[in-house]
């Protein structure tokens, strides 16, 4: 990664910086988690978990618009689990814009789906899942993307030459499984410790009337790793296999309804899956006298993957079902409560989310975010997480 981003410094340097505007944005938050629970691991974190996080956003846009230039880095200092503290290039990235063409180059993010509860397609970047078990945050993917825009839709395809090994929490961490993961023994393909092949994409999006669809391709080592125990026991060794996935997303529009589908059909060395999660939202406009929407959604997920770790990745979205609501105050301070809960079908294991966003003044934002485990079954994958049921506030700073 590091030559890739000496190679953007160097390109954007020969660019005509001068005939350009520059951009520089940045926030500072502090961010405390607060867990109702010891953590049930010798050595975990008890009851708060205090950090800093920090992230800059400088941009250039030459003067005809035709190039720009992107670099957002970003760091967090955990005060508890020293493997939470890292710090990332969540992008990096020349881009030339042409009228019919565009390409990128460097570190991007690339986000595809519609779904709510679980973001099946999406599989560019790698997650970053010491900030969160969501999936939402994500490690900068080095790549060259082009994509052109027609009349007939949008086609992007994507060559990624590095691949980025999935983060974990350490031992003072929670949200963690029993046994720590140790990425310094992470094997790809073929037994190797180190993945040098070339990751390839293809999408197609586009709408039709009320419709937007999108169809996905994906060729390389999976974003998901398999779990094997070390000969001793005491450590998890992540397997990245390469994979063949096709996917599908699909978007409908009526109204007051949206209408959400996802699906996959991905393939290993090991099996042959699909995988499904589909629903809705409803929106109640002007609930309120101040003009406040409600949104209601339902969503189903599906997963045939194998349940043994030693033939695929764990998933806790196998045979779930969602229902959560969306407030939404339409005020000037964007203020907003999401809220929802993931029940198992067989086990009847629940997990429930809620968050909630507010801004003060121009600069600043306040967030609460909750995290909780009930009645979780020993045999669901979610039992790791029985007693890391927590609140974190976060107070974030924007410049």
């Amino acid at each position: 990664m590091k030559k890739l981003v000496s190679s953007i410094a160097l390109l954007a340097a020969t660019m005509p910086v001068a005939a350009g505007d520059f951009e520089l944005t940045g926030s500072v938050g502090l961010e405390n988690r607060l867990f109702f629970e010891k953590g049930a691991l010798p050595g975990q974190i008890s009851t708060y978990q205090p950090s800093l996080e920090l992230e800059a956003d400088l941009r250039w846009q030459s003067s005809d618009r035709a190039w720009d230039v992107v670099v957002i880095p970003y760091t967090r200092l955990d005060a508890k689990d020293g493997e939470r503290t890292h710090f990332d290039l969540r992008e990096a990235y020349v881009r030339w814009t042409g009228d019919e063409w565009t390409v990128r180059a460097g570190l991007g993010k690339v986000f595809w789906g519609v779904a709510e509860s679980v973001h099946l397609v999406d599989i560019i970047n790698q997650s970053d899942s010491v900030e969160d078990i969501d999936n939402e945050d994500k490690l900068g993917q080095p790549m060259l993307e082009v994509s052109t825009q027609r009349d007939w839709g949008q086609i992007t395809a994507y060559v990624m030459p590095g691949f980025r090994k999935r983060t974990f929490p350490g031992a003072d961490g929670r949200l963690r499984p029993a046994l720590l993961v140790d990425n310094d023994l992470a094997l790809f393909d073929e037994g190797t410790d180190d993945d040098n092949d070339v990751d390839f994409a293809l999408r197609y999006s586009h709408y039709f009337g009320d419709w937007d669809v999108g169809l996905s391709f994906f060729h390389g080592a999976n974003r998901e790793a398999r779990f094997i125990p070390n000969s001793e026991a005491t450590a998890l060794i992540p397997h990245y296999d390469d994979i063949t996935q096709f996917g599908v997303d699909i978007q409908y529009t009526k109204d007051a309804w949206l209408w959400k589908f996802e699906a996959l059909v991905r393939d290993s060395a090991f099996e042959t899956y699909a995988a499904a999660v589909g629903g809705f939202e409803y929106t109640f406009y002007g609930v309120s006298e101040a003009g406040a929407d409600l949104g209601l959604l339902l969503e189903f997920q599906y997963d045939g993957r194998s349940d043994d770790p030693a033939i695929a990745p764990f998933t806790v979205a196998d045979n779930d079902v969602f229902v959560g609501a969306r407030y939404a105050l339409n005020d000037a301070d964007d203020t907003s409560i999401l809220a929802g809960i993931v029940t198992d079908v067989d086990d009847a294991s629940m997990s429930g989310v809620i968050e909630a966003t507010k801004r003060f003044g121009d600069n600043w934002v306040a967030e609460i975010e909750g995290r909780f485990f009930m009645n979780v079954d020993p045999d669901n994958v979610a039992f790791a997480f029985k007693d890391d049921s927590h609140v974190m506030f976060r107070l974030t700073r924007y410049f």
